[in-house]
């Protein structure tokens, strides 16, 4: 099997001389400025080490990576009660897609794509004022980062408020339609800064690592969650985990893994490594255009896709 860090190393070469970067967020004004020449990609592994390259200490918006870890805290709170509010379906939608609310009356497909994420948010304020879900929220991303330093972008998150009229939309169309049971303000307010939360490929790699280790936190041996729920939990992001682009990643990634607008991958292979990458610019269905291809490119010379198969990806 080649060598990780010189794999990690040629992968993040090569990303660096790509001329096709993607489109950046400017939907979200902060996200917009952000430099789309930056490329990060850090492996976490079982017995703690953390193989990186290029920007892999830049931190940057994870946006809906987030919504692995509220998912995490939500089924920890709720259990498969969870499931009777939102779905585990592909969409086949864009992420803040409104037509299927419609269509389904309010209950979303899924926990990753937009509407989703704001039930499970709802059910994590539940009984909480605000600050202190996100605290909640905030202490578990730093827990199984091992880094107190995670801190909320408060720039990304007031830029969201500003400009995020088609979540409002959502929450208020479901609000409507009963599956919220908090208020739609305060629901958006704790959603728009989990989304902005700011981290590392390096801290993200470490974060996701209980997910390729049946649930157990590999540096401390703390059961974050049963493996059951881990490997669920890794189903739902290898089928849902990149909007209506889930199938084509899976096609050519073979891991499970959930995108950010922010341009972040976290990315599992069970029972070796957690991998984060990330890169500003996007594809149509709003996914790291770079991120995918060093996904594709890493499980190709590893052999880490679930599927099985080695390879060059560049050379099918």
């Amino acid at each position: 099997m080649p060598d990780l860090q010189s794999t990690v190393d040629a992968i993040a070469a090569e990303m660096a001389a790509r001329p096709d970067r993607g489109d950046v967020a400017t939907y979200i004004p902060e996200l917009g400025r952000v430099d789309p020449g930056q490329f990060g990609i850090a492996v976490a592994l079982a017995d703690g080490r953390v193989v990186a390259a290029g920007d892999a200490e830049m931190t940057f918006s994870i946006q809906s990576v987030s919504k692995v870890f509220t998912l995490t805290l939500a089924l920890g709170l709720a259990g498969d009660r969870l499931w009777n509010r939102v779905g585990r379906e592909p969409s086949g939608s864009r992420f803040n897609s409104i037509v299927q609310l419609e269509h389904e009356r309010g209950v979303p497909r899924n926990p990753f794509i937009n509407a989703g994420a704001i039930v499970v948010t709802d059910h994590i304020l539940s009984g909480h004022q605000p600050k202190e879900a996100l605290g909640e929220i905030l202490r578990f991303l730093r827990f199984l980062a091992g880094d107190e330093t995670i801190l909320i972008d408060r720039a990304v998150a007031a830029s969201e408020e500003r400009t995020g009229f088609n979540n409002r939309a959502l929450a208020n169309f479901m609000k409507g339609n009963g599956v919220l049971d908090n208020p739609v303000d305060p629901v958006l307010g704790v959603y728009f800064h989990h989304c902005a939360i700011a981290m590392t490929a390096r801290q993200l790699a470490k974060a996701g690592s209980f997910l390729a280790h049946r649930g157990r936190h590999p540096e401390t041996g703390f059961s974050v969650v049963t493996p059951e729920r881990a490997r669920r939990i890794n189903a739902i992001m290898l089928t849902c985990g990149h909007y209506d682009g889930s199938g084509e990643f899976a096609y050519r990634v073979g891991l499970p893994g959930k995108s950010g607008v922010g341009g972040g991958i976290l990315a599992i292979v069970p029972g070796k490594a957690s991998i984060a990458v990330w890169s500003p610019g996007l594809d149509a269905a709003g996914n790291s255009h770079l991120g995918r291809i060093a996904l594709e490119k890493l499980t190709a010379r590893m052999g880490w896709s679930i599927f099985g198969g080695e390879g060059d990806a560049a050379s099918r």
